[in-house]
């Protein structure tokens, strides 16, 4: 992997959950991410405390550290192939400078494993 592909991501805590909801929808409070489609509103929120079973929250790896401008090519990929070659599940959000990248938190350490193999830095929110 060349150095301009390799990043540096940061998990972020803590879980969240991804839900859809209908088009004409409000998110109401405490959402991350909004993304309004013609098959309804995805809304990507902290999962609570109490909330949905451990099958169902995501962990994000977020690559602000190296951040890049939205000319550069592959930045999304050199995350994504990875994980699509460890069969691990991704949603995906992108910033202006960066990707928000989510997968099953049950997958979390075969995620972690890929992106360091494949040459990336990984590191705990603190």
């Amino acid at each position: 992997m060349t150095s301009l592909t390799s990043q540096h991501l940061r998990i972020l805590a803590p879980a969240f959950v991804i839900e859809q909801l209908p088009h004409d929808a409000s998110p109401g409070d405490g959402w991350q991410v909004l993304v309004r489609a013609p098959e309804g509103l995805t809304v990507v929120r902290e999962a609570p405390p109490a909330g949905p079973p451990e099958e169902e929250r995501w962990i994000a790896f977020y690559g602000g550290a190296t951040a890049h401008d939205l000319d550069v090519p592959g930045m999304l990929a050199a995350i994504v192939k990875p994980l699509a070659e460890a069969a691990v599940p991704v949603f995906v959000a992108s910033t202006v400078h960066a990707d928000l990248v989510l997968v099953p938190r049950q997958r979390r350490e075969q995620a972690v494993m890929a992106l360091r193999e494949a040459g990336h830095q990984v590191e705990e929110q603190k």
